[in-house]
């Protein structure tokens, strides 16, 4: 038996093939870049149509080398908090907008909710900018258009190969309107959205299923009849694909974004613990939670920084930051993007603070990088106060550390005591994904290296997981 595991990013979109022990085949992967439309207003789109032919892309490619053979189940993990509306015919109005998009505002005249305190407790969200709230009212009068609907990026994608798509519980908690006890909107969320009955996507139901259309099914006949399980959150699947399973251990990702997550178990209809007001909380499924704290700096920052300080590449970096100990940087506010809930920082909100005419480039990237770190130790340290112990293990994982071993220490340096331990497999979104759907929570299995397609670029020989400061 095989799994086929989709994973929907914001820079990208990917598929690839896993055995039954969730373990990633070797040369399996087929990737497709996107292109995230930025601008200086703070919008941040991605254009669905074109997204979903690059996932059917991804999928040709496999069917095209004989991967899709034996392929059982299909999961998939998807970026939280998109949005996208629809028109009664449920073709797109405008863009999809991205979780990075900081264009929406409260309109004039709306209220806040009547206990902000509970609000958060129930839905682990705020009333922000980043989510549903928020958004739906925005963008009906942003939109150019009278949406008759609303859907993130994974029902619009699923819709297109399937047919009629619900939304996952742990995708709706994403939106900031679930009520995550009872696992249904909140009546409150959904006043302050505006929205009418039939505006919110279906909640599917645990044991939901699909199946392809007949178009696909032909298109790829070793998927025909396969089964297609609800998509699990990103950040949630990462958790779950890097091994951090219980509240001893938890995983900091760094990709496009940042976060630093913690799971836990939270059996439906069953009171959660006390969630403290900076951090949020959403569902894995049906039966576990996540807790955490996410920031819009990660492989973005690393990304401007390499391409505006004209920084030295590769090998002569690293050696370069060597002479820089953990701490030194040039001091830096890292928001170059804003806030993630709850802050409230515009796009551009970024500083580089104590700078003379002995600093570098490299000093100002030290520093960047060192930012980041300090504030996923700060939050850290207020999710360990929600928990009856401490947190004994980090795991580091995501694409953006795998480029600077210098990053990997300076983390490990930041979030001592606690063993820090990096993860160099590229793909824990989509096996966390495949064992979410297995219904194996037991750890993943041993991380392989895995061919990319598109580019020839390997995921290189680190082992899958390496100490980095034990405590």
């Amino acid at each position: 038996m095989s799994i086929l595991a989709l994973d929907l990013g914001t820079s990208s979109v990917r598929g690839l093939v896993l055995d039954n022990a969730a373990v990633p085949q070797q040369d399996a992967l087929a990737r497709r870049k996107v292109a995230l439309a930025v601008d200086r207003d703070g919008a941040a789109t991605l254009d669905p149509a074109d997204y979903l032919a690059a996932l059917i892309d991804c999928v040709d490619e496999l069917d095209s080398a004989g991967r899709l053979d034996g392929v059982e189940l299909v999961a998939s993990a998807a970026q939280w908090h998109s949005v996208l509306p629809l028109d009664p015919a449920g073709a797109p109005i405008g863009p999809l907008m991205t979780w990075l998009d900081t264009r929406p505002a409260a309109l004039p005249g709306a209220t806040a909710p009547v206990d902000e305190a509970d609000f958060h407790e129930r839905t682990g969200t705020w009333w922000h900018r980043f989510y549903w709230t928020v958004r739906l009212p925005w963008l009906r009068r942003h939109c150019g258009g009278r949406p008759a609907r609303f859907v993130g990026l994974p029902e619009y994608v699923l819709t297109g190969l399937l047919g009629p798509a619900p939304m996952s519980v742990s995708q709706a908690s994403g939106t900031g309107m679930l009520d995550l006890v009872t696992m249904q909107w909140d009546p409150e969320a959904v006043r302050l959205a505006g929205v009418r009955p039939g505006e919110l996507p279906e909640l599917a139901p645990a044991d939901w299923r699909g199946q392809l259309r007949a178009e696909f099914a032909r298109r790829w006949p070793a998927l025909a009849g396969v089964p297609w399980t609800p998509t699990i959150g990103d950040g949630a699947a990462s958790n779950i694909g890097s091994g951090c399973l219980d509240p001893s251990r938890a995983a900091v990702t760094v990709g496009t974004s940042a976060a630093v997550r913690v799971v836990q178990l939270a059996a439906p209809g069953v009171p959660l613990p006390p969630l403290p007001a900076q951090l949020w909380r959403y569902r894995v499924d049906h039966t576990r939670i996540v807790t955490g704290r996410a920031y819009s700096a990660g492989g973005n920052l690393y990304s401007w920084a390499n391409r505006e300080l004209r920084l030295p590449q590769g090998a002569e970096l690293e050696r370069a930051l060597e002479l820089i100990e953990p701490g030194e940087g040039v001091p830096a506010d890292p928001r170059f993007g804003g806030d993630r809930p709850p802050g409230r920082a515009p796009a551009g909100s970024g500083e580089l603070r104590g700078l003379g005419f002995g600093t570098t480039a490299v000093d100002i990237f030290a520093g960047l990088m060192e930012g980041v770190c300090r504030q996923v130790a700060g939050d850290l340290d207020e999710i360990e106060s929600t928990m009856d112990g401490p947190v004994t293990e980090v795991v580091l994982g995501g694409g953006a550390l795998s480029a600077s071993d210098w990053w990997r220490r300076a983390f490990g340096a930041v979030l001592a005591p606690r063993q820090v331990r990096y993860m160099a497999e590229p793909e824990v979104g989509a096996t966390g994904a495949a064992l979410v759907a297995l219904g194996r929570l037991d750890g993943p299995g041993p991380a392989r290296d895995i061919g990319r397609t598109d580019d020839g670029e390997s995921a290189g020989k680190l082992p899958a997981s390496q100490p980095l400061y034990p405590s």
